[in-house]
């Protein structure tokens, strides 16, 4: 089996008590945290800004990937990580010059960090070219960028296998699968090789056993093989 991680986004979780989601989360094993910051501009949503993501800092040794669905992370970022983010992602689709996505991704990696972009369901893996030596990771969006909850989209998560050979000369750069990601669709995208799995709504789902449902997509993304 190929060693999988599983990030849990807290988008859908109840925020009245965050010590008790944290402490749920890190029982169930999960690898990571996964944060989504949205603005109402970028994404027609509005989530929490880095006040929040240093509150679960403080809850937490896991490591924190902070997922920027905002319309200027060039203005924001250095505020992320000040919150204690380990990863820092935006969205290629932002609309910031080249130059601008180069010096923020710079930026983020000054400060020890990761630095990462997310592509959303229509954007093509080859925008990424550019970028890849920069990258400690690569978010591919197999939902719309946006809301929690929603049902998994096969199409777009072709485009893992398209990112990991991008990515084969930077064998630490991971492939992160955001979106529908549960035990029942882990294998769609452990069969393009994504290394890491966000899960969210299936981890908060009442009745829900967090810790089987990590061992589940661990065990159905690792035992497809993927061949490159």
């Amino acid at each position: 089996m190929r060693p999988i991680q599983v990030a849990a986004s807290i988008t859908t979780a109840d925020f009245g008590n965050l010590y008790r989601v944290v402490r749920k989360l890190e029982h169930a094993k999960v690898d990571r945290l996964h944060l989504d910051i949205m603005d109402g501009h970028f994404v027609p949503n509005i989530t929490f800004g880095p006040d929040v993501v240093a509150a679960v800092r403080r809850l937490t040794r896991l490591p924190i990937d902070a997922h920027l669905m905002i319309s200027e992370p060039a203005r924001y970022a250095d505020r992320f990580i000040a919150a204690g983010a380990n990863t820092i992602t935006f969205h290629y689709e932002v609309d910031e010059s080249a130059e601008v996505k180069h010096e923020t991704l710079a930026r983020i990696a000054a400060a020890g960090r990761g630095p990462g972009l997310a592509i959303s369901p229509e954007t093509a893996a080859a925008v990424l070219a550019d970028y890849v030596d920069e990258l400690a990771l690569v978010i591919v969006m197999t939902v719309e960028p946006g809301f929690g909850g929603q049902h998994f989209m096969p199409e777009p998560a072709a485009k893992i296998s398209d990112v990991k050979r991008l990515l084969a000369g930077r064998p630490d750069a991971l492939v992160h699968a955001d979106g529908g990601v549960s035990a029942e669709t882990a294998a769609v995208v452990g069969g393009y090789g994504v290394d890491v799995c966000i899960v969210g709504s299936a981890l908060f789902q009442r009745g829900q056993d967090a810790a089987r449902e990590v061992e589940a997509v661990k065990r159905n993304a690792g035992s497809v093989p993927w061949h490159g």
